[in-house]
């Protein structure tokens, strides 16, 4: 009974959650024969261990049988449960039903031993029987409340694992719900990213314009294209292979030392086993992005940008440094940047309170930027 009644088909739910219709008459019919099995045996052996003398065989398959026909009486049972379920005392209509379907089983129950004793004589054949229908009157009257115990208690296993499998579906679907709301914000936040970073590449373009240094412009203009080609067939996944980020990346660094010609250098500093840690697509750029506007761009000489991975304990950590000038105090009221607040975002979005983005200023002068989250390893 307990199985079936968790794969109960019912509004609302999943059908495709449960049992097989077989499958769930089989769980019943197993339970209510294992009951009866149980019953004639304690009956049986509790009659002779007084030195009773009836036909025992007869006897135990009489008293098996009479508690089968709780087995069509089970799934009925859970029907009006979910039907009526009389979880509050109005209406009284519906406890009226179910003491009525409760009474209707119980005659049928009585009306099915007093056949059974008719047919099996498991008294023993010299022993005189009333009418059928006077041994199912005294059978219904005798056991009444314990048609009660069985009806209440069906009815109170179907709701507690009802209420579970409901639990559990909803539990589900708001995992799923969470998830769908997470990278919809994720997405929003990248889409946000882009064009940031597409209106920053324009105006260096115009600038290159304005210089009239119309093949580095139009140089420029080919490397934005493919470059944005290469986010748009990724843009579909929040998360990349590190190896692939820094393609990515030096694409756009290729677009940028067109503007900056000599002024800009980079040093990259990865082991090989990491370039198959997954990061969040798009992570670096905004950050490098970010160093050359407010670090490298400021100083005439221009400078350096160093990029560093490494991973301890399962989390990676980024390093994006920069020779620039240093933050100035209250920065992150006064100039935060869109970049730098969606990378939060992102990051919190993806892994919780498990990631960290410290930006800071070097001891050696210039700025830091720390990026460390899990590290997850995907396939080369």
């Amino acid at each position: 009974m307990g199985e079936d009644t968790e794969s109960m088909e019912l509004p609302n739910l999943e059908p495709s959650r449960y049992l097989p219709v077989a499958k769930r008459w089989w769980w019943m019919g197993s339970l209510w024969l294992g009951l009866g099995i149980l019953n004639a045996t304690q009956t049986v052996v509790g009659m002779r261990s007084e030195g009773m003398q009836h036909a025992w065989g007869r006897l135990f398959f009489m008293l098996v049988l009479s508690w089968l026909i709780w087995l069509p009486a089970t799934p009925l049972i859970q029907w009006l449960g979910s039907r009526f379920p009389p979880i509050h005392w109005r209406p009284i209509s519906t406890w009226l039903i179910h003491l009525a379907a409760c009474t209707g089983i119980g005659l049928a129950y009585s009306l099915w031993t007093a056949w059974l004793r008719e047919v099996l004589h498991p008294w023993g054949d010299s022993v005189k029987h009333a009418s059928v229908l006077a041994v199912g009157i005294d059978v219904f009257c005798y056991e009444y409340h314990l048609f009660l115990i069985l009806y209440a208690a069906i009815l109170t296993i179907y709701y507690y694992l009802d209420s579970r499998k409901r639990l559990a579906l909803r539990e589900t679907e708001a995992a799923r719900l969470n998830e769908e709301l997470s990278k919809a914000q994720l997405n929003a936040l990248r889409h946000q990213l882009e064009p940031h970073f597409l209106f920053n590449t324009l105006n260096a373009i115009a600038g290159l314009v304005r210089e009239s240094r119309n093949g580095d412009a139009v140089n420029m203009i080919v490397g934005l294209s493919d470059l944005l080609r290469r986010v748009l067939e990724g843009s579909a996944r929040q998360e990349v292979a590190l190896g692939e980020e820094m393609e990515l990346l030096e694409k756009y660094l290729a677009i940028q030392k067109m503007r900056f010609a000599d002024r800009l250098q980079v040093a990259v500093d990865i082991p090989g086993e990491l370039l198959v840690v997954q990061v969040p697509s798009l992570i670096l750029q905004p950050m490098v992005e970010n160093a050359i506007q407010h670090g490298i761009g400021r100083r005439v000489e221009g400078g350096v940008i160093r990029i560093t991975a490494s991973r301890v304990d399962g989390r990676l950590t980024l390093i994006i440094y920069n020779n620039g000038p240093s933050l100035p105090e209250g920065w992150q009221q006064t100039n935060a940047g869109i970049g730098i607040a969606n990378v939060r975002t992102r990051l919190r979005g993806l892994y919780g309170t498990s990631c960290v983005l410290d930006i800071r200023n070097h001891e050696i002068g210039g700025v830091e930027v720390l990026l460390s989250f899990p590290g997850r390893t995907c396939s080369p």
